[in-house]
């Protein structure tokens, strides 16, 4: 269907599909200064580490990934296939759409849900070779009508099924976290004890972006999402069979590529939140998507943070692990997110923006605050 003429000249809309090149605006340098790996089972000290809840030594397998990566594949989730599969078709479905009808819900300036490019996207001057819609699932059916205001049977059939997939996540993310605090090294009433206090799990938000990355006529050009740490706890992604998604690391540096065929597992990635509330001894982890000549790319990203009004600080717990004096000075995440607009535009570390900088800490975390 051909672009209509209002939409090629609207700046929130780029047609992927329309495009034989990657032009300047969306053209990005400095993409190939480090290698890439592969992250399957068998690549040695690269091969993204697997974490099996089933498994006894599931708390284990969480601090190492925590610690080493800031990042793991997670089976065993309990999630059907069958959801999974149905999640993944309503997210084609709804970026297949033609233009105008997606254009309804464009995510304007200072919005945040709706259709377009990625939100992290405003603080840069390059464009990303995608795009996605931003709901919360406490509001989904709202969000929703701006993209469907008749409300007929597709608006009904995205909205029950991503209604069904939030209440299985919600519960997931409940578990995880006992995993996390039991990872910290709590026992289960100093895990219990924790969470009565601070109200974790309880009072989580969680928010969704749906993302595609569209085949690219010149992959080594583009990239489909600017390398950042996440800014909440945790986050889930679930990928499609396509790979793209890369964490980066040290020693040396490079870009490993998490594997996309590990069946109904969900990448979980660390947030800056996270490695606050663990007083630096769980780190986030730098990633990105990239993008390929011959496949389009879809993903879910799943991410958990507080309530907008909760201070996160380093738990009592888990600085009593990590030295005995707290790394980190109380946040919100509005706060903090301010901090990342600066550091964005400044070219600064966000969370060293925000690290009580001592000699001990800084000689224990100087990779940490690096790549932030």
């Amino acid at each position: 269907m051909p672009t209509p003429a209002h939409l090629s000249k609207d700046p929130h809309y780029f047609d992927f599909r329309a495009a034989r090149r990657v032009p300047e605006t969306h053209a990005w340098p400095g993409l190939h200064e480090h290698p890439v790996v592969d992250g399957r089972a068998g690549a040695g000290e690269d091969a993204v580490l697997v974490v099996d809840t089933r498994d006894p030594g599931a708390a284990e397998a969480v601090a190492r990934a925590a610690e080493q990566w800031g990042a793991f594949l997670l089976e065993g989730h309990g999630v059907s296939r069958e959801l999974l599969q149905r999640v993944e078709a309503r997210i084609a479905g709804m970026l297949a759409l033609p233009a105008q009808e997606k254009m309804r819900a464009v995510r304007r300036p200072g919005d945040s849900c709706g259709y377009g490019s990625p939100p992290i996207s405003s603080f840069f001057a390059k464009s990303m070779w995608s795009e996605g819609y931003t709901f919360s699932p406490a509001n989904l059916r709202s969000d929703l009508r701006k993209l469907w205001p008749k409300q007929g049977h597709d608006y009904r059939l995205f909205c029950d099924v991503m209604e069904e997939f939030h209440g299985e996540m919600r519960a997931l993310s409940d578990r995880l976290m006992e995993l996390f605090l039991a990872a910290l090294g709590l026992t289960g009433e100093q895990a219990a004890a924790v969470e009565a206090e601070h109200r974790i799990a309880e009072t989580m938000t969680a928010t969704m972006h749906l993302n595609w990355y569209p085949k690219c006529p010149d992959p080594k050009r583009a990239l489909g999402l600017i390398a950042h740490t996440d800014s909440g706890f945790f986050t889930f992604v679930l990928q499609s069979l396509v790979p793209g998604l890369q964490l980066f690391r040290h020693g040396p540096d490079r870009w490993v590529t998490v594997p996309a065929d590990v069946q109904d597992a969900f990448v979980v990635n660390v947030g800056d939140l996270f490695q606050i509330l663990t007083n630096g001894r769980f780190h986030s982890v730098y990633h990105r998507a990239v993008v390929n000549r011959d496949s389009d790319r879809i993903s879910l990203g799943y991410f958990h943070g507080p309530p907008a009004d909760t201070k996160v600080a380093p738990l009592r717990e888990a600085v009593g692990r990590t030295g005995g004096k707290p790394a980190y000075r109380a946040v919100t995440w509005p706060e903090y997110m301010a901090v990342r607009k600066k550091a964005f535009t400044t070219g600064a570390s966000a969370l060293k923006m925000v690290a009580i900088i001592t000699s001990e800490f800084a000689a224990d975390h100087t990779d940490d605050l690096i790549s932030s």
